[in-house]
């Protein structure tokens, strides 16, 4: 019932921001969370930030607070997650992940997401 499509990964120096986008497709996506998670080669997939599309309530990890943004634009039915103030460690796949019905520690896990994108991978030079 949902599609989604990363775009806006590249290359950009420390210090840099880049814009990620994901459209968002499906009869009933008003209904998820979109959330944005990464995986570095060797690493463990990470969760970054969450968006409830209905009321655009946020969820951020820690990590994120304070140089990640993620928003939606109704109109464009996208979603976005704009990274400022990169750093080397920020490189990864970027993935667009939704998930419906949720309880506490779900919106952490990315084996309870219900549709997932191909990812876009985002490179940070020191």
């Amino acid at each position: 019932q949902v599609q989604l499509a990363e775009s806006g990964g590249g290359l950009v120096q420390a210090g840099g921001s880049l814009r990620l986008s994901c459209a968002v497709s499906g009869r009933t996506f008003t209904d998820y969370t979109m959330s944005w998670f990464r995986q570095a080669p060797g690493n463990e997939r990470e969760f970054i930030a969450g968006i409830r599309w209905s009321d655009e309530n946020v969820f951020y990890a820690d990590s994120a607070k304070g140089r990640f943004t993620i928003s939606r634009d109704g109109a464009r039915n996208t979603v976005y997650l704009q990274m400022n103030s990169l750093k080397p460690e920020d490189t990864a796949v970027y993935y667009c992940a939704a998930i419906r019905t949720w309880l506490r520690g779900d919106l952490y896990n990315g084996d309870r997401y219900n549709y997932w994108g191909q990812g876009t991978q985002v490179t940070v030079s020191s």
